[in-house]
């Protein structure tokens, strides 16, 4: 699973997309961080820690940096993400300096933030929305924490008025967190109906509790990252009751992959989404569209 992908997947993601008459795709969920913490996290889900559900979990894209964005540019990804994600106090400004820095000397990637509960996130949540910030990511699983910790509401406050979206895992899967779950996301945008949350992996497998949030607040939307693949069927099965509510929300409904760090092929998750059934016009909004749309693209 970890070998090079073979030449023929990029032709078959490029022949995907292109029989949507796209001019390609927006990933709003890959992961580009420092080289280091990387390595971390690919360490983490080598040795099947508690947050990956006790699933065997290989790195299907394992290669570095410049090899994983050149595959990128290769499937025709014309725009992805930076999402990376402190899981202490201290991280998250200097995680936000090397994303700027990598933002600068890439310019396909959306210029990526993240955030954490702590004393002066308010701070370099604006330093980094006045420095260009497209999306910031949250990650209340691995980071543990409350998302409505008192500590986060300016900050939540100042992303809802700026207008930048966050990708946020506040699902329980693969694993339950402290915090997880759709209760203390609804107690957020309670408070902050303007803030432009994406809940990662379609609130994996709290589905139909983050649907409600996205019918309800106009500015919710959902990302793809791992739903509907065969991996994540075998643990968390999308309602198929649910698909028609899925439909009518095709235009908060974003590609996500979590390339690099997938167990299975780029592709599966295309095929995926393909096989729901639920036809062209809504694919080509979910793979590209409703992406271009939000960041401008």
């Amino acid at each position: 699973m970890s070998d090079v992908p073979p030449h023929g997947e990029a032709d078959e993601i490029r022949r995907f997309w292109g029989r949507l008459g796209l001019p390609g795709l927006v990933d709003v969920h890959t992961h580009f961080m420092p080289e280091r913490v990387l390595r971390k996290v690919w360490d983490y889900f080598d040795g099947v820690g508690p947050l990956t559900g006790g699933l065997e979990w290989p790195i299907t894209y394992r290669r570095d940096e410049a090899e994983r964005m050149a595959l990128l540019r290769q499937f025709g990804v014309r725009a992805f993400t930076a999402m990376l994600y402190p899981h202490k106090p201290g991280m998250a400004p200097w995680l936000n300096g090397w994303a700027a820095d990598f933002a600068r000397r890439t310019p396909d990637c959306l210029h990526t933030s993240t955030l954490y509960p702590e004393p002066g996130v308010e701070a370099y949540v604006r330093e980094a929305v006045e420095a260009g910030a497209r999306v910031f990511k949250a990650h209340v699983q691995v980071g543990a924490y409350d998302p409505t910790d008192e500590l986060l509401r300016p900050a939540w406050a100042l992303l809802a008025e700026a207008g930048v979206p966050v990708v946020i895992h506040c699902g329980s899967g693969p694993a339950r967190g402290k915090h997880t779950g759709p209760e203390p996301i609804a107690r957020v945008l309670s408070a902050h109906p303007r803030l432009r949350l994406i809940v990662a992996h379609m609130g994996m497998p709290e589905y139909e509790d983050f649907l409600d949030l996205a019918e309800r607040y106009e500015e919710v939307r959902l990302d793809t990252t791992m739903a509907f693949t065969d991996f994540a069927e075998e643990l968390s099965p999308f309602p198929r009751r649910a698909l028609p509510r899925l439909a009518a929300l095709g235009d908060r409904i974003l590609l996500g992959t979590d390339f690099p760090s997938i167990p299975y092929r780029y592709l599966h998750q295309l095929h995926a989404l393909e096989r729901l059934g639920l036809g062209d016009e809504w694919l080509r909004a979910v793979c590209h569209d409703n992406a271009a749309r939000l960041f401008a693209l």
